[in-house]
Order: structure tokens, then sequence, then C-alpha cells
């Protein structure tokens, strides 16, 4: 009885350890599938980063080169807005 109390505590014990292992492994695993989703991200990021700041500089640019036609496309795009929101 003590052998099989002895057989079972040490069953127990390995599966503790090998579920502690596994879950080790799974663990570095997921933290590191999280850094490459992180540096995939940031590079994504700065990207969008670059690309916002052209556009931005690419409509300042068409604004100063015509900024009489800005201000009425402006304007237009206010009233559409205005009435748009005032048929709600």
């Amino acid at each position: 009885m003590n052998d099989l109390r002895a057989l079972l505590s040490e069953a127990e014990s390995l599966t503790a350890g090998t579920v502690a292992e596994q879950t080790s492994d799974r663990l570095a695993d997921l933290r590191a599938r999280l850094k490459e989703a992180q540096e995939s991200l940031s590079e994504y990021y700065e990207i969008a980063k670059e690309r916002v700041t052209e556009g931005a500089r690419r409509t300042d640019a068409a604004i100063r080169s015509h900024p009489y036609e800005s201000i009425v496309v402006a304007l237009g795009v206010g009233v559409l807005i205005g009435a748009l929101l005032r048929r709600r």
C-alpha cells in the first residue's frame, strides 16, 4: 500500500512538472509572438506616420498655392455638412 501511495505521489509530481514545463514553454512562445507583433506594429506605425506627415505637407502646399480656391472648397464643405446635419 505504501508503495502504491509513493507511486501515485511520484506520478502526480511528474505530471505537475510536465504541466509546468508545458505552460512555461507556451508562455515563452506567447511572449516571443507578442514581441514580434509589437515590432511589426511599430513598423506599421512608423510607415503610417510618414504617410500622414507627407499628406499634410502636400495639403499645406496645395492650400498655399491656391488659397482662395481652398477657402471656397472649405466653405462649400461646411455648408454641405451643415445642411446634412440640419436635415436630421
